[in-house]
């Protein structure tokens, strides 16, 4: 009698292991991923300078809130070059920025309308 009650135990605590990771996963799975929100863009701004060769941009921009930085001018990694041929000197943009392996990166950008 005692061996079947430890049985019913051990099999009753092991599938409530099984189940809260599956709830776990299940609960990760309705959150959208990070990449996803990052590439909407979110802060306003001023294309300065284009620097294809070095894949950056400067950018006189607004407050991100995401980073809580405020405005200021600043030189940014593009995550893709192409990024950069859509953009001119002047241009007003809407864009996402990153922190990327320890550099600020614009992720998205697109000329404002």
């Amino acid at each position: 009698m005692k061996f079947l009650s430890l049985f019913a135990v051990a099999a009753l605590t092991l599938s409530g292991n099984a189940y809260s990771q599956a709830s776990a996963a299940d609960h990760a799975a309705h959150h959208a991923p990070a990449a996803s929100t990052a590439a909407t863009p979110t802060s306003d701004g001023e294309v300065r300078k284009v620097d294809k060769e070095q894949g950056k941009v400067t950018l006189k921009h607004g407050p991100i809130g995401s980073l809580d930085m405020p405005g200021m001018t600043m030189v940014f990694k593009v995550s893709d070059p192409k990024l950069l041929d859509a953009i001119k000197p002047g241009d007003k943009v809407r864009f996402s920025v990153d922190n990327l392996n320890g550099a600020l990166t614009v992720t998205a950008i697109e000329v404002a309308k």
